[in-house]
């Protein structure tokens, strides 16, 4: 029996299991600037780490007053998102040595991301993590995307979990503030260095505040097996 019990893990999939905002960002430079928004920078970007692609749009067209429906500014973000993901996405190695190393253990794991279906669906197959990875969530088949719990919520529900059971590993700040909200557990692994000091993460029962840089396959496994009282 798996020494981790009970405890199902949802990942997150952007900046936490794949290196993907290079691309979203690069997708987003192109979606403004057909729509004449030409200075979107990085750390623009920043700023719409960890919320969904329709939210991000959806602020877009507010912040800059594009003229084009939101359903045609998100096809078009979609598009040339999906375009840059299946022409490469980087995989963490010590997140895809998490990954299998539950798998071995049997452990129930589900992805819930604010990307579109046909995006995750995308990285997924493409880096070999659907092998594992079968149980999926996109924030587009939930009423509202994160901060709020919903995403992690349905994820728990369609592995027959307690969210009292569940661990998140999130990257950004949104993600986690709904795993808290959602009544689970959360190991934070910052996507953006300047953003370890947001309160959300301070919810996160283990915090790295070095990102990926700090993360490890065994560190993160040897956390989980612990009970819940003493993380």
């Amino acid at each position: 029996m798996s020494t981790l019990g009970r405890t199902s893990v949802i990942f997150d999939l952007d900046g936490t299991l794949v290196d993907s905002e290079p691309n979203y960002f690069e997708a987003g430079r192109q979606t403004l600037a057909a729509q004449g928004i030409t200075d979107f920078t990085w750390a623009e970007h920043e700023r719409y780490v960890g919320i969904s692609t329709r939210d991000t749009v959806a602020l877009w067209k507010d912040r800059y007053a594009l003229r084009s429906p939101l359903d045609a500014l998100l096809a078009d973000m979609n598009r040339r998102y999906l375009e840059l993901a299946r022409a490469a996405t980087h995989v963490y190695p010590e997140m895809r040595r998490f990954v299998e190393l539950l798998a071995a253990e049997g452990a129930s794991m589900a992805v819930a991301s604010g990307s579109a279906p046909a995006a995750i669906e995308a990285i997924l197959t493409g880096t070999g993590l659907a092998a594992h990875l079968t149980t999926v969530v996109s924030a587009d088949e939930v009423a509202h995307g994160k901060p709020a719990p919903d995403v992690f919520l349905e994820a728990a529900r369609r592995l027959e979990a307690d969210p009292a059971d569940c661990v998140v590993l999130e990257d950004a700040a949104p993600g986690a503030a709904a795993a808290h909200a959602a009544g689970m557990r959360c190991i934070a692994v910052p996507y953006v260095a300047a953003q370890a000091d947001d309160p959300a993460f301070a919810t996160a029962g283990l915090l790295l505040r070095g990102g990926q840089r700090e993360f490890t396959a065994r560190s993160a496994y040897d956390w989980l097996a612990r009970p819940a009282s003493a993380s």
